[in-house]
């Protein structure tokens, strides 16, 4: 067997300052089943490579955990509703630190329409703007911080998407 190589520092790694924050809305992790071999800090490191390098999970450098891990994480996190958890967290604790309250009083829908394929998902025309593709609604606060975020195809009208 070959020995495990040793993880290099990315630019995309957490800070300890950030892992401080962010690691208390994380799954606490359980005693039954298989031992874990990757720590969560680990996992978030290499799901945030992803994010920004934007490759494919298939290609995660060899110095980080095995992508198949890294995507079971990153999907039971988003099905369990660990991702919006965190969200909801960040964006209320920079409400704060704006001296806002933490619950916006107001907010903003927007849209935004993509030329795509039919792969991955339905798509639509969007008359108004002649484009055959995906529409973006993002619901955001008066700071401009996402409240919600929702893709659909592009013939959904705006005021329909409101109610989504």
């Amino acid at each position: 067997m070959l020995p495990r190589m040793t993880s290099q520092a990315y630019a995309t790694d957490v800070s300890d300052a950030e892992w401080a924050i962010v690691a208390p809305y994380l799954p606490t992790p359980t005693d039954h089943g298989r031992p874990r071999l990757h720590s969560y800090r680990e996992l978030l490191n290499a799901m945030f490579y992803i994010i920004r390098a934007g490759c494919a999970w298939r290609l995660l450098p060899h110095d980080v955990p095995n992508w198949k891990t890294v995507y079971h994480y990153w999907r039971m996190w988003r099905l369990d509703g660990t991702w919006e958890r965190l969200h909801t967290a960040l964006r209320e604790r920079e409400r704060q630190r704006m001296r806002r309250t933490a619950q916006p009083s107001a907010g903003i829908i927007d849209s935004q329409t993509t030329k795509t394929t039919g792969v991955g998902g339905t798509r639509g025309y969007d008359g108004a703007n002649k484009v055959s593709g995906r529409k973006r609604h993002l619901l955001v606060d008066t700071l401009g911080l996402v409240l919600r975020a929702k893709v659909h195809a592009a013939d959904l009208q705006d005021r329909a998407a409101v109610l989504l």
